[in-house]
């Protein structure tokens, strides 16, 4: 948003110097980018009267002016513009005046004829970048001898505010001047905006077909205007000093309208409209020339303005070719419209288009402002182009304009927030000046928000408001305070950096994955998972979340093999998403994955691979940091990803924890990996559980062995031979140890041989060899009762 420094101050004008007025906006969160001169230095030029045109004798390009420079004497200067002509107020460089470059003017002669001086065009004073094909020409009513720079006041400065997408009620100078008169507590006056009486009852049929997109559209019809006009210098000049060009009286008023007042205008010819006005969605394929000349086929989405024929605008971006203001334009349609932001929103960038029109419609536009447009506009065109103006045609649905909205600021809340203590009344002003009405009352300021205050929604809106206007570098600085007491570190639960560091300190780096996965490799690894599809994911191999650790870990070792990694030894922690949004379970997760060689590559390291047995004992190493080993137990199970035969369910007191097991080889077969990998996933608020240590006192008295290889069915579990053990041990067992397995010759087929070591030690005294062997008949013939299991010869 540009404006001159001069028309902002003739709403509002502050004690302030142009920075420091610049900096006082940047403080109130709109950022000014830039504070330029409004025209080059330049001194020595006046308001001048061409009095006489003569041919130049030598030359039949150049004339021989008389000018009037409000001197008292006639000054003769030569001069080879076209459109120089008698009786024309022209500005005028006289001898010793210094244009923009330093150029300083001097007596000369232009082929054997003196020249006192110049006759200056907009681009030699600066205030046009491309060079005029002529001099500048005054309006008839400028007087002559007045000092040009000062007549045109062009002291000025253009501010550039770099406004957030929340504040389109800003892209207006009557936006920012409502602002700076709230920050400097002073009456903003802009220009008084009457209805203009109709002289004819003429009127064009408007039919809204979209009350959704458009909930309000007003137009008026203009008889006879002169479209021919000169658009006024004093329009011109704030038109170029917000960075818009001059074209003609209608589209500049429509143009100086949007700036003043921040509502987009348009204008059609009366004569290409037929039937009537529609606002309604485009038809697929739809045919529009725009003003620029672009051809475009529009969209079903695409909210138009047309007639009986076919659209005749994009709303709220650009008119189109056929039926804009011309030059033989006599009657004009008048349009001021309000368009929801949904309904503009991306339609210019999908086009490829940005217009002053659709900057503002996509941020918000008031929709109390599109009356008082059209009698600002009409009111203008009337004094420069005159015509007869008809009665206002308006299509409104009351039910789709934006609802007013009232909104509670509690004191409590905006004492915290701020870190001071505002008095009432004091708030009370600041909510006003904004254009609130507010209630007060012991607890709480009630804000009816106004309608051009489209960002203002929750009491945190009205907390930064107040912010804004009491001064974000008012507000009290407080440096943060912590107590820095220590923090009891409970030894029953391992934090996780422990189990981290346990898992580095056995080989292993950390992996980070995506929390969200390809669809197609979590249904291969578990076809049964239920988990959220993402509504816009970064791409589609990562449009689900995850249900298990297991596929990015499977993705992290692809990625190594790939580039000769071979031996892989990877862990990660982090949630697990399991069931609908609306049931949603979010599971923390500690998963490994190993493959490759069971040690690294060296002179002594064997070339054995890894198998189940390995990554089960890293697991047990974490099981045995909380400090109760007997609470957790491996049990044979099934899992989609995992190998039959290689699989186990991880329990923890009774409940299932997690899984470990050997990659299934038709997952492999079909994920293309050519090695075998094992994994394991357990939930971390299980890990993270243990019991505290507590001292037994060391006996005194020696350890009883005895060592028994029990013969047993193949199929069965040791952990249920090793439970039956335990149970029949007695309390004074202090050690079960398995420490081997056999199958092979002297062993029956569909049977093995398990060796146990069981060491018993009493606290008081000394066991004797008949309670040990007790203890062992005991084991060996539960055993067998249970399992069939005999003591091997």
């Amino acid at each position: 948003m540009k404006f001159s420094e001069q028309w902002l101050r003739e709403w509002v004008s502050p004690q302030l110097a142009t920075q420091a007025l610049a900096d006082q906006i940047t403080m109130a969160g709109l950022e000014v980018d830039a504070v330029e001169p409004v025209a080059a230095a330049f001194q020595g030029v006046v308001v001048a009267e061409v009095l006489d045109k003569a041919q130049h004798p030598d030359a039949d390009k150049l004339n021989v002016c008389q000018v009037a420079d409000g001197s008292g004497e006639t000054v003769q200067v030569v001069c080879g513009a076209p459109n120089v002509a008698v009786g024309q107020k022209v500005a005028f460089a006289q001898v010793g005046a210094v244009l923009p470059g330093d150029f300083k003017i001097k007596k000369a002669k232009l082929r054997g004829v003196e020249s006192r001086g110049m006759i200056c065009s907009a681009s030699e004073l600066g205030l046009e970048e491309e060079t005029s094909p002529g001099i500048m020409e005054l309006p008839l009513d400028a007087p002559a001898g007045a000092d040009f720079r000062a007549w045109m006041g062009l002291d000025d400065s253009t501010i550039e505010v770099d406004l957030t997408p929340n504040r389109g009620d800003c892209l207006s100078l009557k936006g920012m001047a409502r602002e700076v008169g709230v920050l400097n507590r002073l009456a903003v006056e802009g220009p008084e905006i009457t209805p203009v009486a109709p002289t004819h009852d003429e009127t064009f049929p408007v039919e809204v077909r979209d009350g959704e997109r458009c909930p309000r559209y007003i137009g008026r019809l203009i008889k006879g205007v002169d479209v021919t006009a000169e658009t006024p210098l004093w329009m011109v000049e704030r038109l170029r000093r917000s960075g818009v060009r001059a074209i003609d009286p209608v589209v500049d008023i429509t143009n100086y309208v949007m700036l003043e007042l921040g509502q987009p205008m348009h204008a059609f010819d009366r004569a290409n409209l037929e039937a009537r006005v529609e606002v309604r969605l485009a038809r697929a394929g739809e045919q529009l020339t725009l003003l620029d000349g672009q051809e475009m086929a529009l969209r079903d989405d695409t909210l138009v303005i047309a007639d009986s024929r076919g659209a005749l605008a994009i709303a709220g971006v650009m008119g189109g070719e056929q039926s804009g203001v011309n030059a033989e334009t006599r009657d004009i349609f008048l349009e001021s419209a309000f368009f929801t932001q949904l309904a503009v929103a991306g339609q210019a960038r999908s086009y490829g288009l940005h217009t002053d029109a659709s900057h503002r419609f996509e941020r918000g536009v008031d929709p109390e402002l599109t009356r008082d447009a059209v009698e600002r506009a009409t009111a203008l065109l009337l004094q420069i182009t005159g015509g007869e103006p008809g009665p206002l045609i308006e299509a409104a649905q009351a039910e789709h304009l934006p609802a007013p909205r009232k909104i509670t600021l509690r004191r409590a809340r905006l004492e915290q927030a701020l870190g001071l203590t505002l008095a009432v009344d004091d708030v009370t002003e600041m909510l006003e000046r904004l254009g609130m009405q507010v209630e007060a009352d012991d607890a709480a300021w009630h804000a009816a928000v106004p309608s051009w205050r489209f960002d203002v929604a929750i009491e945190e809106d009205l907390i930064e408001e107040v912010a804004r206007i009491h001064g974000y570098n008012r507000l009290p600085v407080r440096r943060p305070q912590a107590r820095l007491g220590l923090r009891p570190d409970g030894e029953t639960q391992p934090p996780l950096s422990r189990l981290r560091r346990q898992m580095v300190a056995r080989g292993y780096q950390e992996a980070i994955s995506y929390s969200f996965v390809a669809p197609e490799l979590q249904k291969t690894l578990m076809p049964q998972a239920v988990s959220p599809v993402l509504a816009n994911p970064i791409s589609s191999d990562m449009s689900v979340m995850r249900a298990s650790l297991f596929p990015g870990l499977i993705k992290a070792l692809e990625h190594n093999l790939n580039r000769q990694q071979s031996r892989v030894r990877l862990f990660e922690t982090g949630q697990v998403f399991r069931g609908e949004l609306d049931a949603l379970s979010q599971i923390p997760m500690m998963g490994a994955l190993v493959c490759g060689n069971r040690d690294p590559e060296g002179w002594a390291a064997r070339a054995d691979k890894v198998d189940f047995y390995d990554l089960k004992g890293d697991l047990e190493s974490l099981l045995a940091l909380g400090g109760e080993p007997d609470a957790w137990r491996f049990e044979p199970g099934e899992h989609s990803a995992l190998h039959p035969g290689q699989t186990a369910r991880v329990m923890y007191r009774g409940e299932e924890a997690g899984w470990i097991g050997t990659l299934h080889p038709a997952v492999r077969a079909e994920l293309g990996l050519k090695v075998e990998a094992v994994l394991f996933e357990v939930r971390l608020d299980a890990l993270s559980q243990g019991q505290l240590p507590a001292f037994t006192p060391l006996s005194r008295y020696p350890e009883v062995r005895r060592d028994l290889a029990l013969l047993v069915g193949e199929s069965l579990p040791v952990q249920s031979l090793l439970d039956c053990l335990r149970e029949q041990a007695g309390e004074w067992l202090t050690e079960l140890n398995l420490f081997d397995v056999y199958q092979g010759k002297g062993v029956e087929d569909g049977h093995k041989s398990v060796a146990l070591g069981l060491t018993w030690q009493h606290p008081s005294r000394t066991l004797n060899d008949e309670e040990i062997n007790q203890l062992v008949d005991a084991i060996v013939t539960e055993s067998g009762q249970r399992f069939g299991a005999r003591l091997r010869s």
